[in-house]
């Protein structure tokens, strides 16, 4: 999987890594099991500030999405628990894409339509 980092973006490069290896694991692009490159790896393939990278593992571990440990290094993780319930953050920013794609005058029938192929594509 190849992470693409928009250094234009007001979103931190760190919950860029974070929110696109989580979209990795949901669409089976990475795997239960499968080993993440090393901070350090990361960091210098991207050009980035290793503590950048280790923010946002440290962040998917947090969450339950990857483990770690010394000798193995970054995993992604075989069983994430499935909670069945969206955190408030992921509901504020459901309803900002939502609000955006009303005021911009897309149909609610069109949103529906990308939910289900994104939702689907799991």
């Amino acid at each position: 999987m190849i992470i693409r980092i928009d250094e234009l973006s007001d979103v931190p490069i760190y919950q860029q890594i974070r929110n696109q290896i989580v979209m990795g694991i949901s669409s089976g692009d990475l795997e239960g099991g499968e080993q993440l490159p090393t901070v350090r790896a990361l960091a210098l393939e991207m050009g980035i500030n290793t503590m950048t990278v280790s923010k946002a593992y440290q962040l998917l571990k947090s969450e339950g999405y990857i483990m770690t440990d010394r000798k193995n290094g970054a995993r992604i993780r075989s069983n994430i628990e499935q909670r069945g319930s969206m955190s408030t953050a992921n509901r504020t920013e459901l309803k900002r894409i939502v609000s955006e794609a009303r005021l911009s005058g897309i149909p609610k029938e069109e949103v529906l339509k990308l939910v289900e192929e994104y939702y689907g594509g799991v």
